[in-house]
């Protein structure tokens, strides 16, 4: 398949209600989709060869609420994107990126979710790289408590002629409650023999002994987990350019934050 073919083909949508055995929907609330289902188109973003995007979203739908956003992203050569999203909202809040990279671009996502209660919070991604020279590199935290599910599902599918890519994926999530639960599927899908490609995933808890560390500097419980669960996120928003836009979604996960540990 040519790089051209490979990036305009029309991405499949599902026709029937997803099951378990859909990699894309494993852990996904399935009876809050059928409840919105069909879907909608996702949203397609393409960007021209050379040219430059950055699409800031914030997901913090009504707590009873079935939250789900599509995106198909093409990039020309040399092109680039950048997204950053913070899921935070709904029963079910889902958001998937599926991204085609032709010669030379590069795509860099940041992503957070942060989920108490019942909820489900999802972010699915899809990486193709179809020509030589691409980059990519995802970065992931996730903050759960009580018994809630947030699932990372990140695909890297590198091409035969796609040599010289280099695409990372790093996630990482927090449990506030041995209840709560994470599930990270990190993915790489390689053809090319020249390529530099890495992913890497963690579970854990706070860390006990920072935690009685600022506590016993005279900081309450309380606040010292908010310190240590935004230190925990902070780096994922810090590169957004537009500053009244990373002002807004800091506030956003500093308020979930606190919902979380009240």
């Amino acid at each position: 398949m040519g790089d051209e073919e490979a990036r305009r083909r029309p991405v499949t949508m599902m026709s029937s209600l997803p099951t378990r055995r859909d990699e894309a929907w494993r852990y996904s609330d399935l009876e809050a989709v059928a409840s919105v289902w069909p879907l909608p188109a996702p949203e397609r973003v393409e960007v021209a060869a050379g040219a430059e995007i950055a699409r800031v979203i914030v997901q913090d739908a009504s707590a009873d609420a079935v939250a789900v956003q599509d995106f198909v992203v093409m990039l020309g050569a040399g092109a680039r994107a950048t997204f950053h999203v913070l899921n935070t909202g709904g029963r079910l809040g889902r958001v998937t990126i599926d991204v085609t990279l032709a010669e030379g671009a590069h795509f860099e996502l940041g992503a957070a979710m942060l989920g108490g209660g019942d909820q489900t919070l999802e972010i699915v991604t899809t990486t193709r790289h179809v020509a030589p020279n691409a980059t990519s590199n995802q970065v992931v935290r996730s903050v759960l408590g009580a018994r809630a599910t947030g699932s990372y599902l990140g695909k890297v599918a590198v091409a035969r002629h796609a040599q010289k890519t280099d695409a990372s994926q790093s996630v990482k999530a927090m449990l506030l409650a041995r209840t709560a639960t994470a599930n990270a599927k990190p993915e790489l899908e390689i053809y090319a023999d020249d390529v530099k490609c890495a992913h890497g995933a963690t579970v854990g808890e706070l860390d006990a002994n920072a935690l009685f560390y600022l506590m016993s500097r005279g900081i309450g419980p309380a606040a010292a987990k908010a310190l240590l669960l935004r230190g925990f996120i902070a780096g994922v928003f810090d590169d957004i350019a537009d500053e009244a836009a990373r002002e807004t979604v800091e506030a956003a996960a500093a308020a979930a934050l606190e919902r979380l540990l009240a």
